[in-house]
């Protein structure tokens, strides 16, 4: 799915965060996985792609989940931040009705039989 194509892009930071959202949502969704981590030049070519797209950031609720968001909301303080509840701390291994009510709650259409 090219990035052009979609006007709701997801930031993740794994593979396995990625499969999950990926079964809980009912739309046409670009997730970028940032693998924990970003250079600065591929921030750069995502600035480019997600100009004038709806953008989310859900990562995990611990320090290099924390360290992603403080930079996107530096480089890119106009996507949205979607939070997970802490005591779950890894989006990945929340429960799939939290995350799809999360999701839901960011206008993100969703299977519904995940809530």
């Amino acid at each position: 799915m090219e990035l052009i194509d979609v006007d709701k892009i997801i930031i993740v930071e794994g593979k396995s965060d990625k499969k999950r959202i990926q079964q809980i949502i009912n739309e046409p969704v670009h997730i970028i996985c940032t693998n924990g981590t970003i250079s600065v030049t591929r921030l750069d070519e995502l600035m480019e792609d997600l100009y004038d797209k709806e953008v989310y950031i859900l990562v995990d609720s611990d320090d290099s989940g924390d360290k992603l968001r403080r930079l996107f909301k530096r480089e890119f303080p106009e996507a949205e931040h979607l939070y997970i509840d802490k005591m779950y701390r890894e989006v990945a291994s929340a429960p799939y009705q939290h995350i799809a009510t999360v999701l839901l709650s960011a206008n993100i259409d969703i299977h519904t039989h995940y809530l």
